[in-house]
């Protein structure tokens, strides 16, 4: 390991030291240089590869993900600074960094307030509660492989695939009940019918959300592809239902309460949808404008929860525990007043945030942006979208998803920009959101409950339905084609 990373730093130093013998491109201040044959070029390209096989390798190095694409992306924009210097021009790189961090801040508070959303929603105990009903219901497994899909598919669109996902993989592990072959089929299901609902909805995936964001489609032009969704899930769905286990567990016996305020919250989250969607729609401002107000409606009525909750505590335990606080009392407070009993508090709901998964974000978009500023997507977008055209570029797009992630993939589409018809950004928009699903690791939804599921939902389980899955993928394509083939 130590001889690999001393051969990797020489490497790079020896690069380093050859830069300024490197030739360039000729072009004046302010105009963007082509960077991609030079050494500058070649050594961010080195670093985004090194920085990406990281994050492909997380579940078995156990490091988080946004670490390698965080240093990498200030390696890239160094490296893009240093070129442009050195050609005496010192603006484009900091305005175009500039840029993609307005992008990413856009996507971040977007993300921030959503997020808030569902962790409320989860604390209130909304989610719980639906996962109580299904595993006391006493269905089939047969009946609950097509439940726990149907769900999935339903409830990502607006709580997005990889909460979708958690969610109904718990009902299909707690109902399984170490049945292994249903558990691991069900999940893959889910997987499925997660990243096929997300595709038609901007709530959906972060690929959808980056889509609608940049204003290519509009919100309502996302519903042009329900059809193609369903027709990528039922597919497999329906030759996976052959496989699944016969039989009907024992109903398992669970009652949870919804907490005060549950159900509120969750219209309050429709209502700050509708915000969102009108705010880009009619007033033509970024819909990342009504998500942080939403957020603000959502503080203020956490503040009457926590006063309630405050309330009742103080009539349960007495005023002089209610009134204790860690920065007063905290040993009293510990010993008296159990954290599960504490009122609601909004920051909880803001700290349980995914904030590696943010910070990941952060990392692509600015990786991704550096290396497009460097040119290479510039050569991509030409050897493909001019090359192959933009269909099978469009179902490339879908394929790479699958090996690498849909999110890097999507946004270098995205800054790309290839002259395409609406039919075509609609089509790489249903590529990029379930090509994913064709391996366990090539969406969030499927590398998480890989770790949920451990030892029963398996890359190589995924993998031998992949064939299934892909003949989901093909047909839905088909089927957008005849959809939509009068916008193509």
């Amino acid at each position: 390991m130590f001889g690999i990373s001393f051969a990797l730093r020489g490497l790079f130093f020896t690069l380093l030291t050859c830069l300024p013998m490197t030739s360039w491109a000729s072009a004046g201040s302010g105009e963007m240089l082509d960077l991609t044959a030079t050494n500058y070029g070649i050594i961010a390209l080195i670093i985004f590869v090194i920085a990406y096989i990281l994050v492909i390798g997380e579940e078995f190095l156990h490091l988080r993900k946004s670490k390698p694409v965080m240093v990498a992306a200030g390696i890239i924009w160094a490296l893009v600074g240093f070129a442009y210097a050195s050609h005496g021009d010192h603006e484009t790189a900091s305005i175009a960094l500039r840029h993609n961090l307005l992008e990413y801040a856009e996507l971040m508070l977007f993300l921030l307030a959503a997020m808030t959303y569902i962790n409320t929603l989860d604390e209130r105990n909304m989610f719980a509660a639906l996962r109580a009903w299904l595993i006391s219901s006493g269905f089939s497994l047969r009946t609950i492989f097509w439940l726990t899909g149907l769900l999935a598919f339903v409830i990502s669109p607006i709580a997005d695939n990889l909460t979708t996902a958690l969610l109904m993989a718990a009902v299909a592990i707690a109902v399984g009940a170490g049945n292994i072959k249903f558990i691991s089929i069900a999940c893959i299901n889910i997987v499925v019918a997660a990243n096929a609902g997300g595709a038609f909805s901007p709530f959906g995936d972060i690929t959808t959300l980056m889509v609608w964001q940049k204003g290519i489609v509009q919100f309502q032009e996302f519903f042009a592809l329900v059809i193609p969704s369903i027709v990528n899930w039922v597919i497999p769905a329906i030759i996976m239902s052959f496989a699944v286990p016969k039989g009907a567990p024992q109903a398992l016996k669970e009652e949870v309460h919804v907490k005060k305020g549950g159900f509120v919250v969750l219209g309050l989250f429709l209502v700050t949808i509708m915000m969102a969607v009108s705010s880009h729609n009619f007033l033509h401002l970024p819909p990342v404008l009504g998500m942080m107000t939403g957020l603000g409606l959502l503080k203020l009525y956490g503040y009457r929860i926590k006063q309630f909750e405050k309330n009742s505590s103080e009539a349960t335990y007495g005023p002089e525990v209610a009134s204790l606080t860690l920065e007063t009392d905290a040993e009293n407070l510990l010993r008296l007043y159990k954290p599960r009993n504490k009122p609601f508090d909004i920051f909880v709901s803001l700290k349980r945030v995914e904030w590696d998964t943010l910070m990941f974000f952060y990392g692509v978009i600015l990786c991704v942006g550096g290396l497009g500023t460097i040119g290479y997507l510039a050569m991509l977008s030409e050897s493909m979208y001019v090359g192959l055209g933009p269909t099978w570029a469009n179902i490339l797009v879908g394929i790479l998803s699958a090996i690498v992630d849909n999110i890097p993939v999507m946004f270098a589409v995205l800054t790309m920009n290839p002259d395409m018809s609406h039919g075509q950004w609609l089509l790489v928009t249903l590529t990029a959101g379930v090509g994913g699903s064709m391996l366990s690791i090539g969406s969030a939804a499927g590398v998480a409950l890989m770790g949920q599921a451990r030892g029963m939902y398996t890359f190589f389980s995924h993998l031998k339905w992949t064939w299934a899955i892909a003949l989901g993928y093909a047909a839905s394509i088909w089927v957008h084609f005849l959809v939509n083939g009068g916008s193509i």
